[in-house]
């Protein structure tokens, strides 16, 4: 099982590690490699994968919980945060770790008043968003990270928009409290841009899952993924003016 996140003042330094490489199931994907979204799972996971969230928008409500109840279990197992996309009462329902939300789901602050109404303090809430109002106010409602995107342009999101780059995550990650992460397009070659602009790690779907290899692929990833955090560490003034983005 997951270690459970520090529900006190240092929850969001604790968390900042786990987001690191951040995988996002994709069922129509994984259909088209000749894979499970399960196989895809453990071999990203076995290859470095620190997150996993189970995202499948399109399979009805009891196909996604027994695919989460497999997915929770291979977590567990592996002792790395498990998150739902969208679906508060599914993440509930699955003791997953967490939830992420994005600017059309439920409010940040109806998902946290559901979370402690079941006893859970140390429930995780993502939150995607490029608009820096949005990111302070979900921030303030108790949103424990915030995905930015689309940077590079992806193909799993029809409604994503036109790719905005880094510069409106290194605005995000200098400007609010949490931990922030990259998503859309990236890639082992783009991943290093992604962290030299503030970002704790990045969120993936095709880098990872259309890999023939997908633990070779994660693997690959978590290594440029490592190697950047460890540069910003290193650098003169690392952590001035990134620390509010990575508390």
């Amino acid at each position: 099982m997951a270690q459970p996140v520090d529900a006190g003042p240092g929850r969001h330094r604790d968390l900042r590690s786990r987001l690191a490489v951040y995988l996002l199931t994709d069922p129509e994907l994984a259909a088209a490699t000749g894979r499970s979204v399960v196989e895809t799972a453990r071999a990203a996971i076995a290859g470095g994968v620190t997150a996993l969230q189970l995202r499948a928008k399109a399979l009805p409500a009891h196909r996604q919980w027994e695919l989460g109840l497999e997915l929770r279990r291979l977590t567990r197992a592996a002792g790395i945060p498990f998150f739902v996309n969208d679906r508060v009462d599914l993440a509930l329902a699955l003791e997953a770790d967490g939830v992420h939300l994005g600017e059309e789901d439920i409010p940040v602050a109806a998902a946290r008043r559901l979370a402690q109404a079941q006893g859970r303090p140390d429930f995780i809430i993502g939150f995607s968003t490029a608009v820096l109002e949005l990111a302070r106010q979900a921030v303030a409602d108790g949103a424990d990270y915030v995905s930015v995107g689309d940077l590079f342009g992806t193909t799993r999101k029809p409604d994503a928009g036109a790719p905005i780059g880094t510069a409106p995550l290194a605005a995000m990650a200098r400007s609010v409290d949490v931990p922030v992460i990259g998503i859309g397009g990236i890639t082992a070659a783009t991943a290093a841009q992604v962290i030299e602009a503030g970002a704790c790690g990045v969120a993936v779907i095709s880098c990872i899952a259309a890999s023939p290899d997908p633990a070779g692929a994660a693997r690959e990833l978590a290594q440029v993924v490592a190697a950047a955090l460890a540069r910003g560490r290193a650098a003169p003034g690392a952590g001035a003016g990134r620390e509010a983005g990575r508390r």
